[in-house]
């Protein structure tokens, strides 16, 4: 079903994710979900109260009860431990060592879940942990290490069985040899299928289109083998050129490719660190008309490593976007993070590569 090849070896950290609450922005209440998550030098992934890794009010910061500061080219830029011109850190950012780690979302049956992507989707559960203090469970799930792979992280919020995913959560993407034959197993497993498989519009790969049991969409593509078979994560945005420029600069993504389809009236571009065929992208898509979606309370974040939050959080301020935690080291951790919004609202998290490589030891 899906085939992987090796991923070649080099210096890739991978990041236990921060599970960020939400806010009334995107319409569900702050208290409703708990954000406490260390990082790999207590499992990658694990959580402990906050009252001892944040703090009272780092824990206010994060989980959005303080106030969220949004910065444009004429806002004060953070206090780095280095600075530099605006123009040299926007230079920086295209030097810097990133990837797309993993990708964060809620899910109302855990079990349900992870049975759906191992026998259905041939993922592998990675790790599982439980938080009993913090009333919720996540797993991670992929098709290689978390230190060389992206992945999913899942998580179960006790209680909590149906999220609205919104309407600007598109899909995922994955990488099959044979779609048909992925299909056949998938509705053999009680799956639902949305899209039988067939060329896509316009041209030739055969894709199809699933849902997991909890509604989150998945495009399947046929390919080859390739070392990331989690290959796309679908954002809708109000501006796609306000987007594009905005993750070229901020994020230090490549445009890969564009593609204006006025027939059915959307355009799509494909922003990543890599080609198509052997990592992972954000593909993003406005729909004619469209400038505003509702997000829901389902999909959270992307986690990306860097060399430096300081500076991809001043880089973010100068392109437009908000900054809802301000970089620096949590406490009772040390691993410097800064988290952000695009300017659709889309939520990312940046760690240090080299505070993470020093917890994965």
């Amino acid at each position: 079903m899906v085939r992987i090849i090796p991923m070649a070896t080099s210096f890739r950290p991978s990041l236990s994710s921060f599970r960020f609450s939400a806010c009334s922005r995107f319409g569900f209440p702050h208290s409703s979900f708990n954000l406490a998550r260390t990082v790999t030098s207590l499992h990658v992934g694990s959580a402990i109260p906050q009252s001892q890794i944040f703090g009272l009010s780092a824990s206010k910061l994060l989980r959005g009860e303080g106030n969220v500061m949004g910065f444009n080219a004429t806002g004060n830029f953070a206090q780095a431990s280095t600075s530099a011109a605006p123009e040299n850190v926007l230079e920086w950012v295209k030097k810097d060592k990133r990837r797309m780690l993993h990708v964060v979302y809620r899910v109302g049956d855990l079990d349900r879940t992870i049975k759906f992507y191992t026998e259905c989707l041939g993922m592998k559960l990675l790790r599982k942990r439980d938080i009993p203090e913090e009333r919720y469970t996540n797993a991670f799930l992929g098709y290689g290490p978390e230190d060389s792979h992206f992945v999913i992280e899942l998580t179960y919020n006790y209680g909590v069985d149906k999220y609205d995913i919104g309407a600007g959560f598109g899909h995922f993407g994955i990488a099959v040899e044979d779609v048909t034959k992925t299909v056949d197993l998938i509705k053999a497993k009680g799956g639902k299928v949305t899209r039988e498989p067939g060329p896509v519009k316009g041209g030739s790969t055969v894709i199809a289109f699933i849902e997991d049991p909890d509604g989150y969409k998945f495009e399947l593509l046929e390919r080859g083998p390739t070392p990331e078979p989690l290959c796309q994560v679908m954002l809708r945005v109000g501006d796609l050129d306000r987007s594009i420029t905005f993750y070229e600069k901020a994020f230090g993504m490549e445009l890969l490719r564009k593609r204006d389809n006025p027939e059915y009236k959307y355009t799509i571009a494909m922003m990543g660190y890599g080609p198509e065929d052997k990592s992972s992208v954000l593909e993003l898509t406005y729909n004619y008309g469209v400038s505003e979606y509702e997000k829901g309370n389902g999909y959270a974040q992307i986690a990306i490593g860097t060399d430096d939050v300081y500076k991809t959080a001043e880089a973010i301020k100068l392109c437009g976007g908000k900054i809802t935690r301000e970089p620096g080291p949590l406490p009772g951790i040390n691993t410097k993070i800064t988290a952000c919004l695009d300017p659709d609202g889309w939520k990312s998290v940046f760690v240090d590569n080299i505070d993470f490589l020093k917890e994965l030891e």
